[in-house]
């Protein structure tokens, strides 16, 4: 390194400030002949409407005009970012003779990071790159830059979706780099239904799939259940919908259980489901969402063509509930703050802590468990609770009307809806063939859903 380097890098940064103040992305690049700076530039294609119009390139043209020529021999640029594969031919192309830069680009940096354009022997000119200068600061800029615009995105978000004072709403950083997780978050606070609640949901893969999942999740659960299923069905080139109910995951949280209601939360996925206008759909349920989500096909047929149903049941009221299940619900009203991750930990003791923390995530404190208090007892246990009507409705329409394939896959070391619950729903399923236990499964059949996945694409997919 160069005793002005240094000094040089610090005029580049000044620039780049420059750029970070318009808005632009903060890089800014000098150029220096004879000691002297003859090209000054900072990032501004978002002003100029100009895709080449990087910090370098801007740069290299007031120096050559300054010079009064496009060779650019003998000189030096110094820039607060690796240059990219655009701005690396162009230095070359100058003739540029030494290319110094801040902080490294490990997505497009074309000077060693990504890809070394400048260590080409076949070329019939070689520069001299020397990188790390000022590194701190130059990556510091850009940090906080990308920071700044990220809290501004979220702040809009806010601000498309206003948060109801009955309500709350998890933090992002709750979901922060969870373990297999990485699927961009979807919002939706315009459903009647909602009446301004911010739902969330995943929507992954072509508009146009073959098949379109549309998974549901249970009570503790969230759409975290479905990590290990979607990228099977995205490999296949499917379309993956998985909402967040009310109250759970990344969805806005009623702060009173008694806004919790069956007719409700079916009608906002009734909803949500119009909206999105899913085609093609098969329905992918367990627990909880069996219980909604098997009351949804009959008010829209022709959108559905499978189902995939895991550990659930149809609450009609008319046989009386297993003991399992009230032992839980009673379990559930005494233990109101109990730790999600660690109950799912129990039951699937492969998890990693990671992934038991991040099914803690939605729920950090008593005021985002209003839906894991109210759940438990909105299971229909008789002819007329809320619930059950529908229930009947939906029985008579898989026994008689449904003409689609069916697939279920049972957890049988499930104390609450294990197989024998699965066999009696079965015998309500026209057309559905034997279930595939798994032994070693539990309530969340899902936690073992890569293998259930491949074999679902292969049975829908004929």
């Amino acid at each position: 390194m160069e005793a002005c380097d240094h000094a040089f890098m610090q005029e580049a940064l000044a620039l780049a400030r420059d750029a970070a103040h318009a808005g632009e992305v903060p890089v800014g690049a000098v150029l220096v002949k004879d000691g002297q700076v003859i090209g000054r530039g900072r990032n501004q294609p978002i002003a100029s409407h100009d895709p080449t119009a990087h910090a370098e390139v801007q740069a290299l043209r007031e120096g050559a005009a300054a010079l009064g020529n496009y060779r650019l021999e003998g000189c030096t640029l110094y820039v607060t970012l690796e240059p990219c594969a655009m701005c690396s031919g162009a230095l070359l192309n100058a003739r540029v003779a030494r290319v110094v830069y801040g902080a490294r680009e490990a997505k497009t940096g074309a000077a060693g990071s990504v890809l070394n354009l400048f260590d080409q022997p076949q070329l019939n000119h070689q520069t001299q790159v020397h990188g790390g200068v000022a590194e701190a600061e130059c990556g510091a800029l850009l940090q906080d830059f990308f920071r700044q615009r990220r809290a501004d995105q979220r702040e809009r978000a806010r601000a498309a979706h206003p948060l109801r004072d009955d309500a709350v709403r998890p933090a992002d950083a709750l979901f922060a780099q969870l373990p297999g997780y990485p699927w961009a978050p979807h919002y939706v606070s315009d459903l009647p239904a909602l009446a301004g609640l911010r739902l969330h949901y995943l929507d992954e893969g072509p508009r146009d799939a073959p098949i379109t999942w549309l998974c549901l999740h249970g009570n503790p659960a969230w759409s975290y259940l479905y990590r290990k299923m979607l990228p099977v069905w995205l490999a296949a080139g499917h379309r993956v919908v998985a909402p967040d109910l009310p109250g759970f995951g990344r969805s806005d949280k009623p702060k009173k259980p008694s806004a919790h209601a069956f007719a409700w939360h079916r009608q906002v996925l009734l909803e949500l489901i119009e909206r999105l206008d899913l085609q093609r759909v098969v329905l992918v349920v367990q627990d909880w969402g069996g219980i909604l989500g098997l009351t949804l096909p009959m008010a829209a047929t022709a959108r559905y063509q499978g189902l995939l149903v895991m550990n659930t049941l149809l609450a009609t009221g008319e046989v009386p509930l297993s003991k399992g299940f009230i032992a839980w619900r009673d379990w559930c009203r005494r233990q109101p703050l109990y730790d999600v991750g660690r109950l799912l930990g129990r039951g699937n003791p492969q998890l990693s802590a990671g992934e038991c923390a991040a099914y803690q995530a939605p729920f950090p404190d008593r005021g985002h468990r209003a839906a894991l208090q109210a759940f438990p007892p909105l299971v229909p246990d008789g002819p007329e609770a809320e619930g059950a009507e529908v229930s009947r409705q939906a029985q008579a329409f898989w026994r008689d009307r449904w003409q689609g394939r069916s697939l279920m896959v049972v957890g049988a070391a499930d104390p609450v809806l294990g197989l024998p619950v699965m066999q009696a729903l079965r015998e309500q399923i026209r057309g559905c063939p034997e279930p595939w236990v798994l032994p070693e499964a539990g309530h969340f059949v899902q936690e073992h859903g890569e293998p259930i996945a491949r074999r679902a694409v292969e049975y829908f997919g004929d």
